[in-house]
């Protein structure tokens, strides 16, 4: 039993940031908390968590340590819900990552839905649109768009999404409607930045290719690129999770629809794992039951 208390105790602190933090949740007092702490840490003779008045820091040792904690404490959770009156409850803590653009309409809506029908599930959701390292940034799951190259993860694809370009009625107006890609050399391109292209498929030979554009105007912040087209301002090429919405009501309107490149996967990615956590099946259930269905997209 204090074996259990001790690895409960480092487990709480590790992924609640704090000795105070993880006594409440365990209903003791941070004292009794740290005493575990050090018991543990005696006991298998190495040094899990560097602890200042300030922070806690993992060890390297302690970060390894610390996924096989989890995964014993969660099995055993499991365990025990399966027999239970209530049966299989999801619980414990969850680590998510996703694009910031994309998390902030379309994951974090969904973290809320997920804890209010999990409410024994504590989130922790970081939106970046940096790579994200899961295994050694502890996270249990990333949502990303785009086709997958680490091969070190697991993957399991969500959905698709499309990606088009779109323009204001008043600027196509103003400027007249591209028939190909050909014609973009005339027209205002609101591009991420020179060195990327816009994708296109021919739709006589099903040649997929990437053209250079340009214009006046650069951002690297796709979000901004998607206001200035509402503007009027040119053409921009975004996805449709982005501006569908807009397209059914008609303040953007799709252009070279003939021409749009293969969708591309949506997917959750999640570290090698024999057993994957219920809260993290589960997550990963919503999300699936979620962007399959295409209607979704058209009203974001």
């Amino acid at each position: 039993m204090d074996q259990f208390k001790q690895i409960a105790a480092f487990v709480a602190v590790a992924t609640r940031g704090s000795l105070s933090a993880a006594a409440r949740a365990e209903g003791v007092t941070p004292a009794m908390i740290g005493r575990r702490l050090d018991a543990l840490e005696e006991r298998l003779g190495v040094k899990l968590m560097v602890r200042t008045t300030r922070k806690l820091t993992l060890s390297f040792e302690g970060q390894a340590f610390l996924e096989d904690c989890q995964r014993v404490l969660n099995d055993l959770s499991n365990a025990e819900a399966s027999v239970s009156l209530g049966g299989v409850r999801a619980a414990g803590h969850l680590r998510l990552s996703a694009p910031a653009g994309f998390g902030r309409r379309h994951v974090a809506p969904l973290v809320a839905a997920f804890m209010e029908a999990n409410p024994e599930v504590t989130v922790n959701l970081d939106l970046s649109d940096r790579l994200v390292d899961l295994v050694n940034e502890n996270i249990d799951c990333a949502v990303r768009v785009g086709e997958l190259t680490d091969s070190s993860l697991v993957g399991q694809r969500l959905g698709e999404m499309r990606r088009m370009v779109v323009a204001s009625p008043a600027y196509l107006v103003a400027r007249g409607v591209p028939r190909s890609p050909a014609d973009l050399v005339h027209h205002e391109c609101l591009s991420l930045g020179q060195q990327r292209g816009w994708t296109f498929r021919d739709p006589a030979t099903g040649a997929v290719d990437t053209w250079k554009v340009g214009g006046a105007f650069e951002c690297n912040d796709g979000a901004v690129l998607h206001e200035w087209a509402l503007a009027g301002k040119g053409l921009a090429w975004r996805s449709l999770w982005e501006v569908g919405q807009d397209l059914k009501e008609g303040r953007l309107a799709s252009v070279l629809d003939a021409w749009q490149a293969p969708p591309m996967g949506i997917y959750a990615v999640y570290p090698q794992r024999r057993h994957l956590p219920l809260r993290v099946r589960l997550f990963i259930d919503l999300l699936k039951a979620t962007y399959e269905r295409p209607e979704y997209w058209e009203l974001r």
